[in-house]
């Protein structure tokens, strides 16, 4: 049990580790953002966030019923 423990600990460090080094030695010490309206392939292939397309729908009528 103890040593399950220990190993898992240890795991977490070293990932947590590798974490800390990225923020230290990348530029402005920040991680690109994750979202979807961010990334420049998800831009060319049209895809948008889904409360970005939800927001789209609903503005070409306000009072269309959406399909469950």
């Amino acid at each position: 049990m103890i040593e399950t423990l220990l190993i898992t600990t240890l795991i977490i460090a070293i990932g947590m580790a590798f974490l800390l080094v990225k923020v230290l030695f990348k530029r402005n010490g920040e991680f690109s953002s994750q979202h979807i309206h961010d990334s420049e392939a998800m831009k060319e292939r049209g895809i948008h966030c889904v409360m970005d397309q939800d927001r789209e729908m609903r503005s070409k009528s306000r009072h269309a019923v959406s399909e469950r």
